[in-house]
């Protein structure tokens, strides 16, 4: 009851900063984004890869290599369609991804399919190492990550592209690309994510009240998906972060805030 009732005295503090017009600096971080990630489980990841026979390595190279080389065609061709420019290794293969997944009209079917492949990753420690192991010959992470989507029944462009992460070996950044495509996905769809974070859940009445402010910041045109996130360590109040601002009102930021206060010796000026 303490907790919930220091939550509901923070929400109209966080509402008034958010409805000023300047932010401070120190409100002002970029935002990692968490992916939220369905069930998956299939059998077909707790086999032993490294025992699977190898197919003809040239054959799988020249497969492989004309869908890579696909998607980059695609990617250079067509920079100015993503919603969002993105950069690194991450950001380019998500870029290209999200073209040829709109191409298909397939956005949702491809991201709903790369989610599944992060959770059964998360899941499945066979899997997991399986995806970092560059030792295994690309033929063969080809041909098992190839099983693995017939298994799963997943599109053919997602089982080529994740063909092209297995050739290139690139398997280990999956999760970081599919959050990028993730980005992309909820910038096309016009969302902006609001993660929440609180000692406690957030009273159904007040995630109500916040979303509503958020969404007047925001403005028209956008839509708020507020995420939850359970935190202990911030001790009470709440943190916010959206639009690559972060608003800290947490008890311990607070505390931290007052002994920086209390050692540094106070200037009364001359007397």
């Amino acid at each position: 009851m303490a907790m919930a009732g220091r939550l509901r005295s923070t929400l109209p503090l966080f509402q008034k900063i958010l409805r000023s017009k300047s932010f401070s600096s120190t409100q002002r971080s970029t935002i990692q984004r968490s992916v939220l990630c369905p069930t998956f489980t299939n059998p077909e990841f707790s086999k032993n890869y490294a025992s699977l026979s190898a197919p003809k390595e040239q054959k799988v190279k020249e497969s492989v290599g004309h869908v890579f080389d696909m998607y980059w065609e695609l990617f250079d061709d067509c920079r100015l369609l993503v919603p969002l420019t993105m950069f690194g290794v991450s950001g380019n293969y998500a870029s290209a991804l999200y073209l040829a997944a709109v191409k298909a009209n397939a956005l949702d079917k491809v991201e709903s399919e790369l989610l599944d492949l992060v959770e059964a990753s998360k899941k499945s420690p066979t899997f997991s190492q399986f995806m970092k192991d560059l030792s295994v010959r690309a033929d063969i992470r080809v041909k098992a990550i190839q099983e693995i989507c017939a298994e799963a029944k997943f599109s053919d462009l997602t089982k080529n592209f994740m063909a092209v992460l297995a050739e290139n070996g690139r398997l280990r950044h999956l999760e970081a690309i599919a959050k990028r495509f993730i980005e992309l996905t909820m910038a096309q769809r016009g969302e902006v994510k609001a993660i929440v974070t609180t000692v406690i859940p957030l009273p159904t009445e007040e995630e109500k009240e916040l979303k509503e402010t958020l969404q007047d910041i925001i403005g028209q045109g956008k839509k708020v998906k507020v995420e939850q996130k359970i935190d202990p360590s911030i001790l009470g109040g709440l943190v916010v972060e959206f639009s690559q601002k972060v608003f800290d009102m947490s008890i311990r930021t607070r505390a931290r805030q007052m002994e920086r206060f209390l050692r540094d010796p106070a200037n009364l000026g001359p007397l």
